[in-house]
C-alpha cells in the first residue's frame, strides 16, 4: 500500500495548490481589477496565464522547501499530509473572511507542526538556523529564509512603494488625471502581468518542493518496489548530489493545478485588497505591483520563500501612505496583521493535532 499512500500525498498537495490558486489570486489582480484597468474575468485570466509561466521558471523556492526547514528523515507520507491539510484548513478559513494571509506561511507551519508530532516533541528535528558566513543567502533553516524574510521583505515593499509613490507624485505634479489614468492604466498591465507571474514562481514552487520530499521519501523506504511498471517515473526519483531536483513532470502538473485555482478566483480576498485597505487609482496599482514583482523576483533567485500576500499587501499600505496616513483603514490593516502573525502557529497547530490524532488511533507510529 505504499506508493497509494504516496499518490494521495500527491493529491492533497495538488488541493493545497489549487487552493493557493484561489486564495491568492488576488495577490496579482486585486489593484488592477480596483482601478478598472481590467474587468475581473480579464484580470483572471492574465493571472492565470503568468501564473502558469511563472510556475514553470526556477526552482529555488522549491528546493528550500524541499530541504533546508525540517530534517528529511523525519518526514513521512502521513507527516506531509498532515502538514498541507494543516495549511489547507487556515486558508480556508481566511478565504471565508476575506483576510490574505499567506499560503506560504501556512504550508510552512503546517510543515513544523506535522514533523514536531510525528518526532514525539524533538525539535532537533526542525531546521532553526544553518548560517553560511560567506554567502548569507544561502543560510538554511526557518530563521533564516522564513522568520526573518517575514519581517523584512514587507518592510522594504512598505518603504520602497512609499518612495516610488513619492517620487511619480513629484514628477506628475503638473499632469492631468485624465493623462495620469490612461498612462499607467496601460503601464499597470505590465505590472499586473509581472505580479502574476512572479506569484507563479514563488507560491507554485512552495507544492513541487513537497511533492519532491514526498516521493523522495517514497523511494528511500522502497514504498515504490510493488509499484506498477507505469510508475516508473515515480520509481527512480531520489535526491542527486545531496541536494533534491525538482522532476519536469511536478512542475508541469503544478502549474496547471494553480493556474486552474487562479482561474477559480477569490473574489472575498480581493475585495479586502482591493476596496476596503485603501481606494487605488492605476498610478498607485502600478506601484505597488512594480515594488512588490521586484521584492519576489529578488528573494525567488534567492530561494527563500516569501509571502507574495505580505508584499503585495504592505506594498498597497505604501502607496496609501504616500496618499495621506488617513487613505488606509488601519482597522482593515490590523485585522490583515493578526492573520499573519497567527498563521503559522495556527496552521502548525492544526497539523499537530492531526498526526498526534492519527497516532493515538494507530494510523501513526
Amino acid at each position: 500500500m505504499g506508493f497509494e499512500i504516496i499518490l494521495l500525498v500527491v493529491l492533497v498537495a495538488l488541493v493545497f495548490e489549487y487552493i493557493n490558486g484561489f486564495h491568492d489570486t488576488a495577490n496579482s489582480i486585486a489593484t488592477v481589477v480596483a482601478t478598472k484597468v481590467l474587468t475581473p474575468r480579464q484580470a483572471i485570466l492574465l493571472a492565470a496565464v503568468t501564473n502558469l509561466l511563472g510556475a514553470l521558471w526556477g526552482t529555488a523556492v522549491a528546493k528550500t522547501i524541499a530541504s533546508g526547514l525540517v530534517d528529511a528523515k523525519a518526514v513521512t507520507q502521513g507527516v506531509i499530509a498532515c502538514a498541507l491539510l494543516g495549511g489547507i484548513v487556515w486558508n480556508l478559513l481566511t478565504w471565508y473572511y476575506g483576510m490574505p494571509s499567506s499560503s506560504t506561511h501556512a504550508m510552512v507551519g503546517g510543515l513544523v507542526g506535522a514533523t514536531l508530532a510525528s518526532t514525539h516533541n524533538n525539535w532537533g528535528a526542525i531546521i532553526w538556523s544553518q548560517p553560511d558566513a560567506q554567502h548569507w543567502w544561502k543560510s538554511k533553516g526557518l530563521l533564516w529564509k522564513v522568520f526573518v524574510p517575514m519581517i523584512t521583505s514587507p518592510i522594504i515593499g512598505l518603504v520602497f512603494a512609499f518612495l516610488v509613490m513619492g517620487v511619480l507624485y513629484f514628477m506628475l505634479r503638473n499632469w492631468k488625471p485624465h493623462w495620469v489614468n490612461n498612462v499607467f492604466g496601460r503601464m499597470q498591465l505590465a505590472s499586473s502581468a509581472a505580479m502574476g507571474f512572479m506569484h507563479g514562481t514563488n507560491d507554485a514552487q512552495k507544492t513541487m518542493g513537497i511533492i519532491a520530499l514526498a516521493l523522495v521519501a517514497g523511494t528511500s523506504t522502497g514504498a515504490f518496489d510493488k509499484a506498477p511498471e507505469w510508475m516508473g517515473f515515480l520509481k527512480t526519483y531520489k535526491p542527486e548530489k545531496g541536494d533534491i531536483e525538482i522532476a519536469l513532470w511536478i512542475k508541469i502538473v503544478c502549474a496547471l493545478t494553480m493556474c486552474a485555482g487562479t482561474a477559480a478566483g477569490g473574489w472575498r480576498i480581493i475585495k479586502t485588497l482591493g476596496q476596503k485597505m485603501v481606494k487605488l487609482q492605476p498610478v498607485h496599482g502600478f506601484a505597488a505591483e512594480t515594488v512588490a514583482a521586484a521584492v519576489l523576483l529578488t528573494t525567488g533567485k534567492l530561494g527563500i520563500p516569501v509571502s507574495t500576500t505580505h508584499n503585495i499587501s504592505a506594498a498597497i499600505m505604501g502607496v496609501g501612505a504616500a496618499k495621506r496616513l488617513n487613505a488606509i483603514k488601519w482597522s482593515v490593516v490590523e485585522r490583515m496583521v493578526w492573520a499573519w502573525i497567527l498563521t503559522i502557529p495556527a496552521s502548525a497547530l492544526v497539523a499537530y493535532l492531526l498526526v498526534r490524532g492519527l497516532q493515538v488511533a494507530g494510523g501513526m507510529k
